[in-house]
């Protein structure tokens, strides 16, 4: 019987009472495969990094990197830590130091009544958004503040080696999958230093001629993905645009109370979030939606092997939307609790 260690990280604002809804159902999913999860809840926070002045503690990144099988982060983010710095190193430090480099973004239309698209299209896609690169890096200077030339420069980064990494990660997921088409998109007709993403897609695709591939920039993708979403099936992109494009990709889908993602490394304790965001005025008021968080834990058992559970989390997602109950952000009036109770029992014995 597989026995999983799992880091819990719950987070600011409504991630403690999301991850604790939701987590019982993963856990149930689980266990009816005789899969047993093992949790250890760590504190970092911005009640702790306000308490204590620590963000992530070097021994506490060894116990992740070493000790879980798997880490589950809640929300992040409190107007009381300025610029989030806590937020900052623990989210993207774990992602950086782990070098989480897949970032993994399942675009899906759950219930035809959740897309604000009048056609209600069919929507199933995932976007694949390098993690590690880009202008999430923090590399660049300003100058003369204060003055009337102040400037502040944001550098991008883009290697061969993690552009190829990204872009081959994308294709033989698809393959293994069954799709047909995968998408690059990239702004090289503006930004000539992005032109290796081009160059690498065909380099790359040559060697996966059953899928057809397409590029497309930024700017006209985000266009299509709103007047023809079900048309695709992979994205992949840089760190900057994929962020950009997933959440557009979420709001089509029925918003971020739906949306999960993972953090990838093969053969390295991925990062499992749900994106919601903390929305702190929102906390402790019994309002925030499971259901990311649910879909996220589906992220994690897949990732594990183990596709049986997965499936019964994102069947009792189906099932709770169409018949409630559910929260207000998808057209409910019911709370947390009363939410993560249906997928529960939703998910069976």
């Amino acid at each position: 019987m597989p026995d999983y260690r799992i880091a819990l990280i719950p987070g600011d604002g409504i991630g403690p009472e999301v991850i604790d809804a939701a987590w019982p159902v993963v856990a149930k999913a689980a266990a009816g495969d005789d899969v047993t999860l093992t949790t250890t809840r760590l504190p970092y926070s911005a009640d702790h990094f306000l308490a204590t002045g620590e963000t992530l503690p070097d021994h506490a990144f060894e116990q992740l990197r070493d000790a879980s099988d798997a880490i589950i982060i809640g929300a992040l983010g409190d107007p009381r830590v300025p610029d989030n710095e806590h937020a900052r190193d623990i989210l993207l430090g774990l992602r950086f130091k782990l070098d989480l480099y897949i970032n993994f973004r399942p675009v899906r239309l759950w219930h035809k009544r959740l897309t604000p698209l009048k056609h209600a299209p069919h929507i199933d896609l995932v976007i694949f958004r390098e993690n590690t690169e880009g202008q999430y890096t923090g590399r660049g200077r300003s100058e003369g503040i204060g003055t009337p030339t102040e400037e502040h420069i944001s550098e991008e980064v883009n290697t061969r080696s993690g552009v190829e990494r990204i872009l081959r990660a994308a294709f033989e997921w698809a393959q293994r999958e069954g799709k047909r088409r995968i998408t690059m998109s990239d702004k090289s007709n503006a930004i000539p230093f992005q032109r290796i993403w081009g160059e690498l897609f065909e380099e790359i695709g040559s060697g996966f001629p059953d899928l057809e591939r397409e590029h497309r920039y930024v700017d006209a993708l985000a266009m299509e993905m709103v007047r023809d979403p079900g048309r695709f099936e992979v994205i992949v992109t840089n760190n900057l645009y994929g962020d950009i494009l997933s959440d557009l990709g979420a709001g089509l889908v029925g918003g971020l109370g739906l949306a999960a993602s993972a953090n990838l490394h093969p053969g390295r304790p991925g990062l499992f979030e749900p994106v919601h965001g903390s929305a702190p005025p929102l906390a402790g008021k019994n309002v925030a939606n499971p259901m990311a968080a649910v879909l996220t834990g589906a992220l994690m058992l897949r990732a594990l092997g183990h596709p049986g559970p997965a499936g019964r989390l994102e069947q009792a997602v189906t099932t709770v939307i169409a018949g409630g109950p559910t929260t207000e952000d998808i057209g409910g009036a019911s709370g947390t609790t009363e939410v993560a109770r249906a997928l529960e029992e939703a998910v069976g014995s």
